[in-house]
This record gives C-alpha cells, sequence and structure tokens, in this order.
C-alpha cells in the first residue's frame, strides 16, 4: 500500500472558516466560533486543562475515497460529519481544552474478501498515522478490527499494535448478531491478552433489524438501541467471564456503560437465569474491572458509581457524532456539575485515568 499523505481531508464545502460545521448522527448544523479566533470567555477555563479524549471519532478520507471509488458505500449514505476533516477536529479540541484524542476509527462498508478488509484496515491506519505524525501529542489511535473476520483481524492486530504504535483495539458490540464474550472470537481475545490490550468497544444497531432504519419510526437507533447494544455485550461478557478468561485486557464500556449500571442490582438478583448462571460475585467483580466513558453526554454518576470505581471513568466526547455545542454546553456543564464527583476524581476523569490505562498516551 502506498504511503498517504499527512494532509488533511477535504472542507465541507460553503463552511466559513470561521464556523465549524459540527453534525450529530444524520443531521447538520452550524456551531459558531468566536471570529477573533479566540474561544468565547465561558469556555476559556476548559480550554486551560489538558484533557484525554477517549472517544473521538474518526473517518479516513483516505478511506472514503477508496470506498466511494470501488461502490462499497452511497456517499450520500454517510453521516455528513464523516467529512470533517483533522483542522476541524484539532479546532475543536483546542475550543474544548483537549490535549490528546484517541481516533477510534470508522469503516463502515460490507467487504467482499478478506484482503479486501485488509486493504481497508491499511488505508486506515495509515491515515491515523500520518494525522499523528502530523499533529505531535495530539493523536493517538485505536486499531479497528472485525472480529467476524479472524484472519484479517489477527493481522491487524499484528500491523497496528505490532507494527504502528496503536494504543489499543477498537470493536463493536456484536458482529451479525453474535456478541462479544461468545467463545467464537477467544482466538482473537487470546492474542489481545497476549498484547495486555485496551479493548474499546462500540455500539451499533441492533442485530436483526433492517439496514439503516430506526427500530422505531422517529427515534433515532443511537439514543436507546446503541445503549441496548453495549449493555448486552457487557452482560454476555460477564456470563462468560471474559475478564477471567482474558485477564490482561482492560475493556472500555462507550456512554458509561449503556444500561448496565441500572441494570446491575437486577443482573445480581437474576443472573441465575443466565446460561451459564451468572454468580453475583461475577456481576460485582465485572462491574469493577470495566472502563466506562463520559461520551454521551451521560446521566448523573451517583448510579454509576455505586457500582464502580471512579478511576475506571474515562473522558469522552463522541466528537463529532456528538456536536462540539452538546460537548462544551451541555456534557462538560453536567461532567462539572455532578455532586457524586469529587475535584479530585474530575481531574482523574478528564486525564489521569487515561495515563494510568495507557502510559503510551504520555508520549504520543
Amino acid at each position: 500500500m502506498p504511503n498517504f499523505p499527512s494532509s488533511s481531508g477535504p472542507r465541507l464545502a460553503g463552511a466559513p472558516e470561521t464556523e465549524l460545521r459540527i453534525s450529530p448522527v444524520g443531521t447538520v448544523e452550524f456551531v459558531r466560533v468566536a471570529r477573533d479566533g479566540h474561544a468565547p470567555a465561558a469556555e476559556e477555563a476548559h480550554a486551560a486543562h489538558r484533557k484525554i479524549d477517549m472517544h473521538h471519532h474518526y473517518c479516513a478520507p483516505e478511506w472514503r475515497e477508496w470506498a466511494e471509488r470501488l461502490g462499497l458505500v452511497d456517499p450520500a449514505k454517510l453521516p455528513p460529519w464523516s467529512r470533517l476533516d483533522t483542522d476541524a477536529a484539532v479546532a475543536f479540541m483546542d475550543r474544548a481544552g483537549i490535549a490528546t484524542a484517541v481516533l477510534k476509527p470508522m469503516l463502515p462498508a460490507r467487504y467482499h474478501s478478506t484482503a479486501q478488509l485488509r486493504e481497508a484496515v491499511n488505508i486506515t491506519l495509515q491515515s491515523m498515522t500520518a494525522t499523528a505524525q502530523a499533529h505531535p501529542g495530539r493523536f493517538a489511535f485505536y486499531v479497528p478490527l472485525f472480529l467476524d473476520d479472524p484472519d484479517a483481524s489477527s493481522w491487524a492486530v499484528r500491523r497496528g499494535l505490532g507494527q504502528l504504535g496503536a494504543v489499543g483495539v477498537n470493536v463493536t458490540a456484536n458482529y451479525g448478531g453474535v456478541y462479544l464474550g461468545d467463545s467464537s472470537y477467544d482466538r482473537l481475545f487470546h492474542e489481545l491478552d497476549e498484547h495486555a490490550a485496551v479493548v474499546d468497544t462500540h455500539p451499533h444497531n441492533l442485530p436483526g433489524g433492517r439496514p439503516g432504519a430506526a427500530t422505531v419510526p422517529g427515534v433515532p437507533n443511537f439514543l436507546c438501541d446503541f445503549l441496548l447494544d453495549t449493555t448486552r455485550a457487557a452482560v454476555n461478557m460477564i456470563s462468560k467471564r471474559t475478564l477471567d478468561r482474558f485477564p490482561n485486557l482492560s475493556v472500555i464500556l462507550p456512554h458509561a456503560g449503556g444500561f448496565l449500571p441500572y441494570i446491575a442490582n437486577r443482573l445480581q438478583a437474576l443472573g441465575r437465569f443466565c446460561d451459564p448462571p451468572v454468580d453475583p460475585a461475577a456481576v460485582r467483580d465485572h462491574l469493577g474491572r470495566f472502563y466506562y466513558d463520559t461520551a454521551g453526554p451521560m446521566a448523573p454518576a451517583s448510579t454509576l458509581l455505586a457500582h464502580v470505581p471512579a478511576d475506571h471513568v474515562l473522558f469522552g466526547t463522541d466528537w463529532p457524532a456528538a456536536p462540539a455545542d452538546t460537548v462544551v454546553d451541555v456534557a462538560f456543564p453536567a461532567l462539572d456539575g455532578d455532586p457524586a464527583f469529587t475535584p479530585q476524581q474530575l481531574q482523574g476523569i478528564y486525564h489521569d485515568n487515561a495515563l494510568r490505562l495507557i502510559p503510551q498516551l504520555a508520549t504520543v
């Protein structure tokens, strides 16, 4: 594969340089930045922090061009935010006081062969590597894995973790209805365990639905279904004792664990009806060993902290799937004002917990 240039991808047509065009999934809206190049005064306090964003989406422009050229994706069906470039990411990070973002790669397509999937992953890895090199200290990245293709995934682990310096891997909660924790993924998880890998997870549409269609008409799947997808994966990993069988793994659950913290007592009481039965002690143990990011914005943290140590909570924005004003005007005030967190715990969430989990972030 050729080495791609480190130049950023195309800007959104018609977006003035003094504005960032930020969009949640499926929509587009404008978020204004002060025309003198400085963030508004209300944001300056956050800009003084040095946050580590553990949930920052990235769609490689080189992958997008390649996938469109091969007819693997319909450009009109990709979310508008997938066209935002690295300049927009850096501008958002500066506005939000984010020192470093860990890129969660997005390369959604139906691939026709293992070789084609490897090419897609390689294009994305090279793009993220070039982005990180062009902006020292600002970006790290995860390796995208497709667990339903173990050969391509094994290659990606060797390529990304072994050669390119990725800080972990990114997987989805289910592949064709087969959820994380299933024994069919054990080969890859053994390999990841040998690397003591950070396994970052992300939800998608629930199995069985029509691709691209809302499960409930008018209600976006990311609003409710994504949280259930994460919850199903977490419960399945608890049921299959994934963290006991692969003790060197660190698994991150996005969006504060979906519904898991809210059903923890229910799972402890009724887990005996699972197959195999779930010991309440295993529920408590896994809840305390998973990591949870704050992307969302998340609900008030009291329920989460009833089951989870605060040093296992990681800051995440979900940008650009979550628009900048949602992050800055909603998520930040909610997180800063949450009475469940002490100032010391917030410092850990914004920065220190990520460094303890991934010391490599100090030297990207």
